[in-house]
């Protein structure tokens, strides 16, 4: 669970990642790195992407959300960072529960990372491409991560100060999710995206 790095209280949940906001300081964010490129849709059963292959599905996903072109759909989000450290959570590397998200699943910062969002909006599982990150399956929640908000998992805080710090992005929802991830689920897709084979359509069916 995830909640604003600036206002951490005593007793919080044992699950609970809090985010770092960059919110109203005066920090130099650094270009972040090259963006993965957004996947296309095709009908030959399999999902083309340029230099990598990112996407998949199990039973933790439920459908390809596509606007009337038959594109993905793009919603406009605020975007954020956090990590799994003291200064975000309160724990330490020894931890029964450090680095654990709300869908049980370990933080992951890979060719498919682990992203905390309202589940109301993108539900557990929801897999979304965001542009200067690249894909992000939706693990975690946090009191401060609400409506149009996304916190996107980062290894490091300097990470999120250098790499990203806040913006507004339009992502794309390439899998709505049930409400559930499995790790068995976010191993193997990131195992196919390191071999750098075609994404089978049965990774975007459910």
């Amino acid at each position: 669970m995830v909640t604003s790095f600036f206002y951490i209280k005593k007793g919080i949940p044992s699950l609970l990642l809090l985010s770092v906001i960059v919110i109203g300081l005066n920090t130099t964010i650094c270009s972040a790195p090259a963006q993965a490129a957004s996947p296309q849709l095709q009908a030959s059963g399999s999902v083309s992407v340029r230099k990598h292959a990112y996407a998949g599905s199990d039973n933790a996903m439920a459908h390809v959300v596509v606007d009337k072109k038959g594109k993905p759909k793009t919603i406009e989000v605020v975007a954020t960072g956090y990590t799994a450290g003291v200064e975000s959570t309160g724990k330490r590397p020894g931890h029964p529960q450090y680095g654990i998200t709300y869908s049980g699943v370990k933080v992951r910062r890979d060719q498919v990372s682990t992203i905390a969002a309202d589940t109301k909006l993108f539900p557990i599982g929801t897999l979304l491409y965001i542009p200067g990150y690249g894909y992000g399956v939706v693990a975690d929640t946090g009191s401060a991560i609400k409506g149009k908000r996304i916190d996107l998992y980062f290894e490091t805080i300097k990470e999120v100060y250098e790499q990203w710090g806040k913006r507004t992005v339009y992502v794309e929802v390439l899998r709505k999710g049930t409400g559930k991830l499995s790790q068995a689920w976010l191993n193997k897709i990131n195992l196919a995206i390191e071999a750098g084979k075609p994404i089978p359509q049965t990774y975007l069916e459910s």
